[in-house]
């Protein structure tokens, strides 16, 4: 990645379609390959884009991990706020009667 480059965009277009644009090299390709992105031939370059019908949930999750990828490795990147993923919820512990321990099957006797 070279200093002062254009960011690299994660949108949703007006389609529905997740895409990328802005410049990239061959290292952030790899990693939006990584996290699903598609990269069909175009008139001008490649249209970078996450698979259809995949559901938004799994498209901002693809779209939130390949920002965050980039993110990691130096890339300037501007992801759409309509594509950042929910956090996981926290576990809570279920609620009800505490487990039980092993104990003898019936028909024995405790010694």
């Amino acid at each position: 990645m070279t200093p002062g480059s254009e960011p690299i965009l994660i949108t949703r277009g007006q389609g529905g379609e997740v895409e990328v644009t802005g410049s990239y090299d061959a290292f952030a390709a790899d990693l939006l390959r990584r996290a699903g992105f598609l990269f069909q031939p175009a008139l001008r370059g490649h249209w970078v884009r996450l698979p259809f019908d995949l559901g938004p949930t799994w498209e901002n999750e693809h779209a939130t991990w390949a920002a965050d990828m980039l993110t990691a490795a130096r890339y300037r990147v501007s992801l759409d706020p309509s594509l950042r993923a929910e956090p996981p919820r926290a576990v809570t512990a279920p609620t009800g009667s505490p487990a039980m321990t092993a104990q003898a099957p019936p028909g024995r006797r405790r010694r």
